[in-house]
């Protein structure tokens, strides 16, 4: 897709930092930052070396893409941060989140565990408060989020959320088809940049 018809330049990745992953979940990892590079996206992630993070930024490094890292200072000597790229170190994770943040025109979700798992609820809290509009979109493979999608449809049911909810995140099963779908979901929101989610105060 070429870079001057999408509204996306810039993506951020979420997804573990554990080595002991599946390789399944690298492999893919690695694809992802292949694919980054090669639609000339600049890749945002979380800043370290290990697992599907260090997978992904070295593959988008390695094609010639563009990568930046964020990580805490606390983080560098756990994390490891990928060499030859730009990475800007932040004191607390909070900073590290809203540099993610604001650095990002859509948000990727590999699998990960309970880290990701907290940005990606706080990301698709601030897209339920109308605070943004930026496409997210989940790698599922093996149904490895089906039981977060599930409990969403059980919050859904018990009337706390609408159900409109569900429309402010997708969910593919193969990498390749990850970046469709945020240039999709980028493609319809700016078609409707006055449709908002219905935000319901108790």
């Amino acid at each position: 897709m070429a870079a001057e018809s999408r509204p996306v330049d810039a993506v951020c990745v979420y997804c573990g930092s554990s080595d002991a992953a599946d390789p399944e979940f690298l492999s893919a990892a690695k694809a992802l930052g292949e694919l980054i590079a090669a639609d000339g996206l600049r890749l945002v992630y979380g800043g370290g070396g290990v697992g599907l993070m260090g997978s992904c930024a070295r593959a988008a490094r390695d094609a010639g893409g563009r990568v930046l890292g964020i990580i805490p200072d606390f983080l560098r000597g756990r994390e490891r941060p990928v060499s030859d790229v730009e990475t800007v170190v932040v004191q607390t994770m909070h900073e590290r989140k809203m540099m993610m943040f604001d650095r990002s025109d859509a948000f990727i979700v590999l699998p990960g565990g309970i880290g990701t798992l907290e940005e990606i609820i706080e990301l698709l809290s601030w897209r339920r408060l109308d605070l943004h509009e930026k496409p997210v979109v989940f790698y599922n493979p093996r149904g490895f989020w089906n039981p977060l999608f599930h409990l969403f449809d059980h919050i859904i049911g018990e009337k706390l959320m609408p159900e409109v909810f569900n429309e402010s995140w997708r969910a593919v099963e193969d990498i390749g088809d990850v970046l469709a779908a945020v240039y999709d979901m980028a493609s319809r929101s700016e078609e409707k940049p006055d449709e908002a989610i219905t935000t319901v105060v108790a």
